[in-house]
């Protein structure tokens, strides 16, 4: 059952303390993930902006007895500078605590020997540096941004036809995002237009995929039972995890919309007004 955490002047909704669960589930943790984009910070012009709090709630986080990895969609920047953005907000991050995408796909592509057309953010590309481009024989796409013009949607769409097995992998697949601005387009919505088109089911790497997820878990040494997803996306942040056997929390910034919590197939484990109360709720158990 989800359970929304209400903060009141006082302290916490005493209801929501009382709920057997969560967050008493807390006490037996050991690790916690963490979504970056919409939990930690919004982006935007000049990097974006750390969310209320939120550089606090990390430093807690830190300073506590709990693994903590941070598994993110982000696709337009290598992750070297990325970190370096959320170390300029504020944040004590470090690239190897840092899951994501494209590194993920650059090791398939090495072990499968494809050579991909890359439909990606020109910030990305450094990622791909090792692999060989030449005669391309799959479609890696991303968020690539203003790259999503009808003449390289196109051409990625000439080159996967043009396959006898056409191979598309998408890093991520989530429908939206936002940015200080406002709601932007994910490239979920460019990876089901590539699929209605070529008759291809993408590789997903990245939130929702179980292996990305897994992946955090392996190098934590931790068990799903024993780690906590906060996110703000509810279906591949928390239904991710949850598929998992890991226990999501959503907190009510970034994408959240106030209809998440009446999702027909997703139903977060707990819900938080933003990651400064979901880690006092959670440190709070655990004293």
């Amino acid at each position: 059952m989800s359970v929304a955490f209400t903060r009141m002047r006082t302290g916490f909704d005493s209801s929501a303390m009382a709920d057997a669960s969560w967050p008493g589930c807390a006490r037996s943790l050991k690790g916690v993930i963490l979504d970056l984009c919409g939990v930690l910070y919004d982006s935007g012009e000049g990097g974006g902006s750390a969310i209320s709090g939120s550089v606090e709630a990390l430093k807690k986080l830190k300073a506590s007895d709990l693994q903590l990895r941070f598994c993110t969609n982000e696709s337009q920047a290598a992750r070297e500078a990325f970190v370096a953005k959320l170390q300029r907000l504020g944040f004590d991050i470090t690239v190897p605590e840092v899951f994501s995408p494209a590194p993920a796909a650059v090791a398939a592509l090495k072990e499968r020997g494809l050579r991909p057309h890359l439909l990606v953010y020109d910030g990305l590309l450094p990622e791909f540096d090792g692999v060989d481009k030449a005669d391309p024989n799959c479609v890696v796409i991303g968020d690539a941004a203003e790259k999503f013009s009808y003449q390289n949607l196109n051409e990625a769409f000439r080159v996967l036809t043009g396959l006898e097995k056409p191979v598309l992998f998408s890093l991520g697949q989530g429908r939206y995002y936002k940015e200080m601005d406002g709601l932007n387009l994910d490239v979920g919505v460019y990876m089901k237009a590539l699929e209605y088109a070529c008759d291809v089911k993408a590789e997903v790497f990245g939130k929702p995929s179980p292996l990305f997820f897994q992946s955090a878990l392996s190098d934590m040494g931790l068990q799903p039972q024993e780690v906590l997803m906060i996110g703000d996306d509810l279906v591949n942040d928390v239904g991710g995890a949850q598929r998992c056997g890991i226990k999501g929390v959503q907190v009510r910034t970034g994408k959240y919309r106030p209809s998440d919590e009446r999702h027909p197939t997703v139903t977060a484990d707990g819900t938080a007004d933003d990651l400064a109360q979901a880690v006092d709720m959670i440190l709070g158990q655990r004293r």
